[in-house]
């Protein structure tokens, strides 16, 4: 039988980078319409508003959680931001999230955070 334990590393680090991936492509959507332009979004935001800022954090905090550079504090900011981007965007608009359509800022909420307490697992910079 296998120990799967042995396997936590390698897959803390898998989990790190596929949602490194999905992040960046948050942020690249608001920056530069890749892969497509946010619904009413006809430009990228104006900058230093608060969807400017949003896209920045997405893309170069998505970018170091990738590198597994400075992963912990790194993500201790973007739950910060998730759990901010939930409260002021989503819930507003809906008591539930699958109705608000922020499924998605709960979960990399709760994933950074779990980073900022497991660190970045195999394949990073850090190298814990």
């Amino acid at each position: 039988m296998t120990d799967l334990a042995a396997w936590a590393p390698r897959v803390l680090g898998i989990l790190r980078i596929v949602t490194a991936l999905l992040f960046i492509e948050h942020g690249t959507q608001k920056l530069f319409g890749i892969p497509e332009r946010m619904a009413g979004m006809t430009a990228g935001p104006e900058m230093f508003t608060l969807m400017w800022w949003a896209g920045v954090l997405e893309v170069v905090g998505g970018v170091l959680i990738l590198a597994g550079l400075f992963t912990r504090p790194v993500a201790f900011l973007l739950s910060g931001q998730m759990a901010v981007a939930y409260w002021m965007v989503h819930a507003p608009k809906s008591t539930f999230p699958v109705h608000n359509g922020g499924d998605a800022a709960i979960l990399f909420c709760f994933i950074f955070l779990y980073l900022v307490c497991a660190g970045p697992g195999s394949y990073s910079l850090d190298r814990e």
